[in-house]
C-alpha cells in the first residue's frame, strides 16, 4: 500500500499603530502572509505609513528554501487606487460621537415630556 503525503501551511500577521507627538500623529500598517506546500512557500508582504501609497511585496522560495523571485512595489495599478492613505479621524469621530450623544439625549428628553 502506497501513501502519498501532501501538506499545505499558511500563516499571517498584521498590526497597525498610531503615535501622537506635539500635535502631530503618524501611522503605519504591516501585514505578512505566508503559505507553503511541497513545492515551495510564497510570501506576501505589505505596508504603509501615514499619507503614504501601499507597498506590496512578494517573495517565491523553492522546496529548498532558495529564492526564486522578488517582485516589491507601491501598488498604483489598475484595480488599486494608488490616493489610498491612512488617514487620523479620531479627532472627527470623537466630534461626531459628541454630536451623535447629544441628539440622542435630546430625543429621549423629548420621549419623555422634557425638552
Amino acid at each position: 500500500m502506497s501513501s502519498n503525503s501532501y501538506y499545505y501551511s499558511s500563516s499571517s500577521v498584521s498590526f497597525s499603530s498610531s503615535t501622537t507627538r506635539n500635535g502631530q500623529t503618524t501611522g503605519s500598517r504591516y501585514v505578512e502572509h505566508t503559505e507553503s506546500d511541497p513545492s515551495g512557500t510564497t510570501r506576501h508582504i505589505a505596508s504603509q505609513r501615514s499619507g503614504e501609497p501601499l507597498h506590496h511585496e512578494r517573495r517565491d522560495y523553492d522546496a529548498s528554501g532558495r529564492l526564486i523571485s522578488s517582485e516589491g512595489r507601491a501598488l498604483g495599478g489598475n484595480s488599486i487606487d494608488s490616493n489610498r492613505r491612512i488617514e487620523d479621524v479620531s479627532d472627527e469621530q470623537r466630534e461626531n460621537d459628541r454630536l451623535y450623544e447629544e441628539r440622542i439625549e435630546d430625543e429621549y428628553a423629548k420621549r419623555e415630556g422634557g425638552a
